[in-house]
């Protein structure tokens, strides 16, 4: 083995986005294209030696491909050991928990999370610092400035490892381990959460069906629901990680989970189900007949938290993203203790974990998470909810039905119009802002503005700021309307509209929810022009 210095060039567009950087496959089987931004990563990370890395993937296309490079590329880079997950496989909450419990420098992620896999699909790399989260911005811009006067990179000759065998393999001065990709993620899950009551649950006849997906959680579900909690066989569906998903969307929503809901709408169907994304850290929760908005799930588990052992001590705080509705917000007042509301992303959440000031927090796009590691986690959303309906003995249903009785119903949707033009979305988010200084005090059908704005974050703790956020349109009787650019797709543009209004009459709680937000949703049509900009009449996805 030896270790060669390889000339090259940047390659423009290797800014990270919310998530990490993404791109289609083919992209990244570019010459040099992966071996530039990991090169940048690692100047950026300095002095490497005597350092552990942990790299894993949720198994789409080209993650065994991209594992050996980064290997080849650590071990020259002078790591004392890097820790792989087995087959290449880890899900982005266990690369957290990894690299926590483990003290390691931090972690590379592979995934494009939700979005499609496959030869023709999407490929991602984040990553993620000591505290298990993701890198913040500072970090990811100063990799991207390295990208942008890259002259080579470092790489090592020694061949490819054999990532199903367990065990450690010597590759320049480098251990690499093979790890089981589930073990200490597993064992962390069983701190947190009374498995005792669990397993009764499910020995009393409790049914339940969790959407794998064909993606990452589907193992993490296997191994924990059924061979540790009892779950009778079959309970976890799509269970094998597949390198295109089987040719489905792997994204926990109503759409993209048809089977999901086809089973929990059934007359037969479980008592609870759920489902998590490409790399394992979203969820989906389903009572029967019965869906859980993400809003309301955090809200839910947050006024509950105290039946699960790893929370028994009560919350710090709980912190949502801007757009996610302010449910939870009225169980934090309720409970006394701060609601802190950050931009979309959750590195924005890292420094109030870190600083003791929350213990949940929670995205509208189907995340949720606390501070047991420093990213969203799927699988522990779903363990969470098992524990409560076994602490509670009640259903899903009834568990909202109560929720909203005490603290009103907050009637939330987000509308997602997917690749429409980039220069025509750009362009109707500048004309909303040009309408901001004008809209409080309007009328606006029977909503009367109270405030318009761009979101505009400080961190508490750094006082670091994020501007350009999201724009809001906030009523007096706090109804709300955002507007907001994803910065997760990989073509085009996806603009996302999001639309809350809260009810307190528990006469009002059962209405179909798009018919509750019926007039936010012409305002906002009204507002934006969003036909006039996009060509588009309708949304893609509503969720």
């Amino acid at each position: 083995m030896s270790i060669n210095t390889v000339s090259t060039t940047p390659i423009p567009g290797q800014r990270p986005g919310t998530s990490g950087l993404r791109k289609k496959v083919s992209v990244f089987k570019q010459a040099h294209y992966l071996e530039n931004f990991v090169q940048s990563v690692f100047d950026t990370l300095g002095d490497c030696s005597g350092k552990t890395l942990v790299l894993g993937g949720d198994g789409r296309y080209h993650n065994r491909v991209a594992v050996q490079t980064i290997l080849r590329m650590a071990a020259a880079h002078g790591f004392a050991r890097v820790l792989v997950g087995q087959g290449g496989i880890l899900s982005t909450p266990a690369v957290s928990c990894v690299i926590r419990k483990r003290a390691a420098l931090g972690g590379i992620v592979l995934s494009a999370s939700h979005n499609p896999g496959g030869p023709d699909g999407d490929f991602g790399i984040k990553y993620n610092i000591a505290n298990g989260g993701p890198a913040p911005e500072n970090v990811t811009e100063a990799i991207y400035h390295h990208t942008e006067t890259i002259r080579q990179y470092r790489i090592s000759d020694a061949g490819d490892i054999d990532l199903n065998r367990l065990g450690v393999t010597r590759m320049e001065d480098t251990e690499v381990e093979v790890i089981d990709s589930v073990a200490d993620y597993a064992e962390l899950m069983q701190q947190l959460f009374d498995f005792d009551a669990i397993r009764k649950l499910f020995a009393g006849g409790f049914s339940m069906c969790f959407d794998g997906m064909h993606a990452v959680s589907g193992p993490y579900a296997k191994a924990i629901l059924e061979g540790q909690l009892g779950a009778p066989a079959g309970t976890v569906i799509n269970a094998v990680p597949l390198e295109d998903f089987g040719g489905h969307h792997p994204d926990p929503n109503p759409v993209n989970a048809a089977q999901l809901i086809e089973v929990m709408a059934a007359d037969d169907a479980p008592d609870f189900g759920a489902a998590s994304d490409g790399d394992g850290d979203r969820n989906m929760i389903l009572g029967r007949k019965f869906d859980v908005t993400p809003s309301d799930s955090l809200a839910i588990l947050a006024a509950h938290a105290t039946v699960a052992p790893g929370y028994r001590a009560g919350l710090k705080g709980i912190a949502r993203s801007m757009p996610t509705s302010q449910a939870a917000d009225r169980v934090a007042a309720a409970l006394g203790i701060p609601a802190f509301e950050t931009p979309t992303g959750w590195k924005f959440f890292g420094n109030l974990l870190d600083a003791g000031k929350a213990t949940l927090c929670g995205e509208e796009s189907y995340g949720t998470g606390s501070d047991h590691i420093r990213e969203k986690d799927g699988v522990w959303a779903v363990l969470f909810w098992l524990n409560l309906l076994a602490a509670s003995g009640k259903s899903v249903e009834q568990l909202a039905s109560e929720h909203w009785a005490r603290f009103g119903r907050n009637y939330y949707s987000r509308h997602d119009y997917e690749a429409v033009d980039a220069k025509a979305a750009h362009e109707l988010m500048a004309s909303l802002r040009i309408k901001l200084a004008t809209l409080a005090g309007q009328d606006l059908g029977h909503f009367v503005v109270s405030f318009a704005d761009d979101f505009e974050y400080t961190d508490p703790i750094d006082g670091s700021v994020a501007k350009q956020q999201g724009i809001r349109i906030v009523m007096t009787n706090g109804s709300r309307i955002v507007f907001r650019l994803s910065g997760t797709g990989t073509e085009g543009a996806t603009l996302r509209v999001y639309l809350e209004r809260y009810e307190a009459d528990p006469k009002y709680h059962h209405l179909p929810t798009q018919q509750a937000l019926s007039a936010l949703i012409l305002i906002a049509e009204q507002v934006a022009g969003i036909a006039d900009w996009t060509g588009r009449a309708h949304p893609t996805v509503i969720t």
